[in-house]
């Protein structure tokens, strides 16, 4: 099995990637290894690059993300089977518009679905598993209560980040089986690095990919 694994920076799959180096034949897969760069249009170029002429398995985006949840627990891992756009559009006045509402895309155009794009099935075991929940991908993460208020009554989505979305739209656009998972390292509150859990959330989805892809299959 072959797998593409995704991240946005080093530092978020860093401890795998020295586990799988040192020793290959302990996991099931075969692991290729990409570093996109922050955000969506890095990420859309990268994957897009990747995925030329090349197929995998699964390409699976491992990170860290927020959470508009309070039942999520800080450091859990999620499955993020439903993304889209949190601030592509316009301000009108104190109303956000989305491309959507702007009739610029159509919702329902592939790869949209109600303006959202949608994880197929995942027939994978370990990722079954964990909470499904849904994803708002931004430019610019939450950090005041007016933005976080706003987005929380438009959107209802459970987490955030900034670069799920590219890798549903490239993937759903190139036919390539994908999957997000996320580690929560914060609470989507006004701005308070303080109240992270940065390093266990980090930990804790490491910890997790190595589980999963000793055996996945």
């Amino acid at each position: 099995m072959n797998i593409l694994l995704a991240a946005a920076t080093e530092g978020e799959i860093s401890l795998f990637r020295s586990i799988y180096n040192q020793k290959p034949t302990r996991f099931a897969a075969k692991v290729t290894f990409l570093i996109t760069g922050v955000g969506g249009i890095a990420t859309a170029f990268a994957l897009t690059h990747a995925l030329a002429g090349q197929s995998y398995d699964l390409v699976l985006q491992a990170g860290v993300g927020g959470s508009f949840d309070p039942l999520i627990a800080l450091g859990e891992v999620v499955s993020v089977t439903r993304d889209r756009y949190g601030d592509l559009g316009a301000e009108d006045h104190e109303e956000q518009l989305d491309i959507f509402d702007m009739g610029l895309i159509d919702a329902n155009l592939h790869p949209h679905s109600g303006g959202v794009l949608h994880t197929p099935l995942s027939p994978f075991i370990g990722l079954q598993q964990l909470r499904q929940v849904s994803g708002l991908t931004v430019n610019m993460v939450s950090g005041n209560e007016r933005t976080i208020a706003r987005r929380t009554a438009r959107y209802g989505c459970s987490v955030e980040s900034m670069e799920g979305a590219a890798l549903h739209y490239v993937c759903l656009q190139l036919g390539a089986p994908f999957a997000q998972v996320r580690a929560i390292s914060n609470y989507i509150i006004p701005r308070d690095k303080s109240q992270w859990k940065m390093k266990e959330a980090v930990t804790n989805l490491n910890e997790w990919l190595v589980a999963f892809l000793e055996h996945v299959e």
